[in-house]
């Protein structure tokens, strides 16, 4: 199956892949909430036509480029979940012409720039600072909130759509009981601004979204929609959380063993950090570790036992700490699976997907199809 693979390569299991996906939607049915996912990790038409043969028919981008690729395929219904740039305003209102695009505000000045220079409607999420201390306003300044309401309120092209937060937060988790705290401080919050702000605009609606809560909460009372974005692959940060299981992992990186060095345990990959990204996550004694090793099992990928690691990475090298019996196997040529830390990063740097069937899936940035001089 992977014979001809020749250098890192980003495997994408499609089984998996839609699960995870079927799962999130028929969650978001039973519960009544808007699935808007956040394509920011798969980047892929052909992954997001997985959702819309599923009914999806919403999505968030987190730019307006990449808002831009997925209005080329047809998606008519588009957030960019981050801070709206004034300095983009030609291609806001390229994508307002064409789609229904949400726009996210925390600032009047950037509200003042959107009714000068919008020659479309557009809608208007307040981001609203709910405990990831990123970016937003805090709920609790009434006063700057007040301040950008009113100039939405003034008229022109901008219609207020409600308030938008990401309880980014959760990454901070482990285990359910903690990923519910977050979720449930962090909804205490919206509410209590619906609360305020309804009788003022009584068609507000409240947008959160991050993986670990979406995927482990059940719970989303007073929410209209949620914007998971990770939860279409996972990856080992987010079975560290808790959110997943590693047999939920959808994307792993194959890549060739070029060395070994026996005395200190450890072999050399064909796999560094412009590949995975600098990610990493730490063992209970505070060691860092940037991927963990798998083994291809009745059709899927499994984690090694005992543990083999990615101890470091450098520009491309990736060095692999394993068992000394496990080393024995590995042969100078071969290849190994390795599970990222984060697949959002990963997905981003490799620029396209094998499938286990030998498919080459396209990502933005990249046609997917190999070159001359690739694999």
């Amino acid at each position: 199956m992977f014979d001809d693979i020749m250098t890192p390569t980003l495997l994408l299991d499609e089984a998996r892949c839609r699960a995870n996906i079927r799962r999130m939607v028929e969650k978001c049915r039973r519960l009544g909430l808007r699935l808007r996912p956040h394509l920011k990790t798969a980047q892929s038409h052909v992954v997001a036509r997985w959702f819309r043969e599923l009914g999806v028919d919403a999505i968030t981008a987190s730019s307006f480029r990449m808002a831009g690729y997925f209005a080329e395929d047809g998606w008519r219904d588009i957030t960019v979940a981050f801070p709206v740039n004034i300095r983009e305003m030609e291609r806001i209102n390229r994508l307002a012409g064409k789609v229904k695009l949400h726009l996210v505000a925390e600032n009047v000045e950037s509200v003042r720039a959107l009714k000068a220079g919008l020659q479309h409607p557009v809608q208007v999420w307040i981001k609203t600072d709910i405990g990831n201390n990123r970016t937003g306003l805090l709920p609790e300044n009434s006063e700057q909130i007040d301040a950008v309401l009113d100039e939405i309120g003034q008229g022109g092209k901008l219609r207020f759509a409600g308030f938008l937060g990401h309880a980014g937060q959760s990454y901070q988790a482990r285990g359910k009981a903690a990923i519910t705290e977050v979720h449930q401080r962090s909804l205490a919050v919206m509410h209590a601004l619906r609360l305020r702000y309804q009788e003022r605009w009584p068609g507000l609606q409240v947008s959160v979204g991050d993986t670990p809560t979406a995927s482990v909460v059940q719970g989303f009372s007073g929410v209209d929609e949620i914007r998971p974005g990770n939860f279409v692959f996972y990856d080992l940060m987010q079975w560290q959380i808790g959110s997943c299981t590693p047999g939920e992992i959808a994307v792993a990186m194959a890549c060739p063993v070029v060395a070994k060095h026996p005395g200190r345990n450890e072999a050399i990959l064909y796999g560094g950090a412009v590949h995975f990204s600098k990610d990493h996550l730490v063992f209970p004694d505070g060691a860092p570790y940037y991927g963990l090793a798998a083994d291809w099992k009745g059709g899927g990928w499994e984690l090694l036992q005992p543990k083999a690691y990615l101890r470091a990475l450098s520009q491309e090298h990736g060095i692999l700490r394993c068992e000394p019996s496990l080393l024995k196997q590995l042969e100078v040529g071969s290849l190994v699976l390795v599970l990222p830390v984060h697949s959002c990063l990963t997905a981003d740097l490799m620029k396209r997907y094998r499938t286990l069937d030998g498919e080459w899936i396209g990502m933005m940035g990249g046609s997917g199809i190999p070159g001359a001089w690739e694999d």
